[in-house]
């Protein structure tokens, strides 16, 4: 039987991923198994890099983790090694770097994973790695609102270019003046 401080330790780690999971919108676990240290290296950095959290854990304890959020769906697959990616703000970032690894190497599997608290399928979280990043999204979105703007900017543009303004006040001079003539040639017959 394991001392006290050891069980303390192992309910510390634990709440630890209790929270961890409660407080991310992602996750992705995957299996490194045969996964080398400067692929692992490179993987770790790219995640940092992206803001999302990656440690190896103990199926044992994600277990009881996943037990106390309510993710318990993935248990099936916590079974030799296995290591947790997390996403406090990015719903993309954990599959699409993860999955682009795995593609690259033939050793790293992609298991399971969740999205705003419920398990989703292994086809959803390739889904979710097809995506853009989200500063291509928003760079899309902007150019979508930008668009209609640019297009009245160069409209006005070609008719300053083409010396439109003197045009259009002249064209509009000459409108206005056939306008106010053709009362006064109707009052002169009339008389």
């Amino acid at each position: 039987m394991p001392s006290q401080s050891v069980l303390e330790a192992k309910q510390a780690i634990v709440a630890e991923l209790s929270e961890r999971l409660k407080g991310s919108v992602m996750g992705v676990l995957v299996s490194y198994k045969g996964i080398n240290v400067e692929d692992d290296t490179k993987l770790r950095k790219e995640l940092r890099e992206a803001n999302v959290k990656y440690t190896v854990v103990k199926n044992t304890l994600l277990k009881r983790a996943t037990a106390e959020v309510g993710l318990s769906d993935m248990d099936s697959v916590l079974e030799g090694t296995t290591a947790l990616a997390t996403s406090d703000d990015d719903y993309t970032a954990a599959a699409r770097i993860l999955a682009e690894f795995a593609k690259k190497n033939d050793y790293f599997e992609i298991k399971s994973g969740y999205m705003d608290g419920e398990v989703i399928s292994l086809e959803k979280i390739d889904q979710l790695a097809k995506l853009p990043t989200r500063e291509v999204l928003l760079a899309n979105v902007l150019g979508a609102f930008q668009a209609p703007i640019a297009s009245f900017a160069r409209a006005i543009q070609a008719i300053v270019d083409k010396g439109g303004v003197e045009n259009c006040e002249t064209a509009e001079k000459e409108e206005a003046a056939p306008a106010e003539e053709a009362p006064a040639e109707e009052a002169k017959t009339e008389e």
